[in-house]
């Protein structure tokens, strides 16, 4: 039979242990350490995406009005209001009351509120609408708006579908904005009332 092996020493045993301690701390610290950087990076990036985030918010309300600057085409189209003008798409089109015939006085703020139709070329008529009164102004920054009648014509930024009409009768930056009627005329009927009516004149010295 086999004699049982001597047990160490117990300064061994206690050297042993103390280095399992020390191995034990280390790799806790060591840990630690890796978790306070990842942390710390998490922390760096979430604060970079927090501020490209923060960057792009401009605070202006949403808008539904598609981007000019290509073809444009006037259309005729039937609602509560009447027959107006739009774009191809639906997209309901404005006059400014206070824009004397043949230019455009809404830039700036006003323009961002109410977007001017530009095209790159020569208008298009749809069905309804006559060509002849359908033409492009020229812009104080250089580029052709569309105009009918002698009338800039404008989307406005908060008709978020086709069709919608939720800048008809507003009157803002000093003066009402309206739909327009194929005849060239102002619709000046308040926007659900219905019997849509034209205006024939206005103050500011020009015919509708």
């Amino acid at each position: 039979m086999r004699s049982a092996r001597p047990p160490p020493p117990a300064g061994r045993r206690r050297r042993r242990s103390r280095g399992a301690r020390h191995g034990t701390t280390h790799g806790t610290n060591r840990g630690s350490g890796t978790g306070a950087r990842g942390r710390a990076g998490a922390r760096r990036l979430q604060l970079g995406g927090s501020g490209g985030s923060g960057g792009g918010d401009t605070g202006a309300a949403p808008s539904a009005a598609p981007a000019s600057g290509g073809a444009v085409e006037v259309d005729a189209h039937q609602g509560a209001l009447g027959t107006y003008l739009t774009d191809g798409k639906g997209n309901t089109l404005y006059l400014f009351v206070a824009d004397p015939a043949g230019k455009s006085t809404c830039s700036g703020s006003c323009a961002a509120a109410w977007p001017p139709v530009v095209a790159s070329g020569k208008p298009t008529a749809g069905d309804g609408v006559d060509a002849a009164k359908l033409t492009t102004i020229k812009r104080d920054d250089g580029s052709e708006q569309v105009a009918y009648d002698g009338h800039a014509l404008y989307y406005f930024v908060k008709d978020t579908s086709a069709g919608a009409t939720t800048g008809q009768g507003v009157d803002g930056f000093g003066a009402p904005w309206w739909v327009v009627a194929p005849s060239g005329s102002a619709i000046t009927t308040a926007a659900g009332t219905g019997g849509a009516s034209t205006s024939p004149s206005d103050d500011s010295g020009y015919s509708y």
